[in-house]
């Protein structure tokens, strides 16, 4: 008999409370009814899943910090962290994805910003300069990425559980984005893009870009 372990990040707990409830309450009185919040706790457990990944640390990739599609590969010049000309590739999420952040290399946390914003749908352009937003910056002796956590239309929590001072692994988990969402990763312009648009990337799995 194979026994399939199933992870969840912890941020499921009060959706699925109230589901389970919901479905034992309404279970009770009208059992056909109840479906309806069992077909929801379902979708929610399915939603918080936190597969395990087998990361291979390389101080020279950086790995993608979301799963998705990568709708975008640009360049522009950021004002806020790096201060040059910067390379960021845009990941979105849909509602099937795996919602977890992990971070693209090993490093020290120098940087945490929360903004609030708008709930467009995460595939528009203009999502990532308007919606709801946390940017966490992380920095080696070899580099230095900043990532962007940017709300859509379904997702209104964006979770960051890393602050300035803390240390991440190359893969490891530092945030999550609740119900459709979309991940930017910027870095500087002497790293190799290893992806292009409409690519599929898995966080901590992907190498999205090399160091030279």
């Amino acid at each position: 008999m194979v026994l399939i372990k199933i992870r969840f990040v912890k941020e499921v707990i009060p959706f699925a409370l109230v589901l389970l409830i919901l479905v034992l309450g309404i279970g009770y009185f009208a059992p056909v009814v109840s479906v309806i919040p069992l077909a929801l706790l379902l979708f929610v457990m399915f939603f918080f899943r936190n597969p395990e990944r087998k990361v291979i640390h390389n101080p020279a990739h950086i790995l993608s910090p979301a799963d998705g599609k990568v709708m975008a590969v640009t360049e522009y010049d950021d004002q806020d962290f790096f201060h040059a000309r910067v390379k960021k590739v845009t990941i979105f999420l849909s509602v099937l994805n795996v919602h977890i952040n992990r971070s693209p290399i090993a490093g020290k946390v120098i940087y945490v910003q929360y903004k609030e914003g708008k709930f467009l749908p995460a595939y528009k352009e203009e999502a990532g300069l308007v919606n709801e937003r946390n940017s966490i910056g992380i920095e080696n002796e070899r580099l230095k990425v900043l990532v962007h956590q940017i709300a859509g239309i379904l997702a209104r929590r964006v979770v960051c559980r890393s602050k300035v001072g803390d240390t991440l692994e190359q893969g490891g988990i530092f945030g999550l984005i609740k119900f459709g969402s979309c991940t930017e990763v910027i870095f500087p312009c002497d790293v190799e893009v290893n992806v292009k648009k409409y690519d599929k990337v898995k966080a901590g799995i992907t190498v999205i870009g090399t160091c030279k």
